[in-house]
């Protein structure tokens, strides 16, 4: 009988650990399903009420990567040191832009950890935006012509970097757009904190 006791705990032990890790958090994904009814409405949901909807657009989820902060400082030191640019305004850049991610690219087409658009990049010279040296040596001598070119302002260049020179140069201010303003305010932050 005591063998048949300890058999059955065991059981229940093993049944239990199974149920928690079916019952446990799963990552979800949020494809996107479609249907056209009779009438030719397209219906659209996350969650399909019948057989009708078929798969519009499939999520493939990204693993999330965390690039260590102090990684790039090296390059970060030459770069500041060459361009003569504050070393955490470069650093506090990377952050704002890529989060160190040395692949990222925007939805505007801008690359690797300054987010170099591909037309800057060439005017710099650059042959490769995700080398991380590269890029943030072309980006911290585009942050030197930025500063040079507003006066030694760093919002004003920071606006540029995000912006673009010409949509500041007619205000010499930041200009009214939601994102370079957050860019702007982003940056001054980490700047701080660096």
């Amino acid at each position: 009988m005591a063998y048949r006791r300890e058999d059955s705990g065991i059981r229940r032990w093993i049944w239990a650990h199974l149920l928690i890790l079916l019952v446990a958090p799963m990552p979800v994904h949020a494809d996107i399903h479609r249907y056209v009814d009779e009438e030719g409405t397209i219906h659209f949901s996350n969650v399909p009420t019948s057989a009708k909807y078929e798969v519009y657009i499939r999520e493939t989820p990204r693993a999330r990567v965390f690039y260590r902060s102090d990684r790039y400082d090296p390059y970060i030191t030459e770069a500041a040191g060459k361009y003569d640019v504050p070393f955490s305004l470069v650093k506090a850049i990377i952050k704002a832009e890529s989060d160190f991610d040395p692949y990222a690219v925007s939805s505007s087409g801008a690359r690797g950890l300054m987010q170099l658009m591909p037309e800057t990049a060439k005017d710099l010279g650059v042959t490769d935006s995700f080398n991380p040296r590269e890029n943030i040596l072309a980006g911290a001598r585009y942050l030197k012509e930025l500063l040079t070119r507003f006066n030694g302002s760093i919002p004003l260049a920071l606006a540029a970097y995000n912006a673009g020179p010409n949509r500041v140069d007619p205000l010499r201010e930041v200009p009214p757009f939601k994102e370079t303003e957050g860019f702007v305010r982003k940056v001054m932050q980490y700047f701080n904190g660096y």
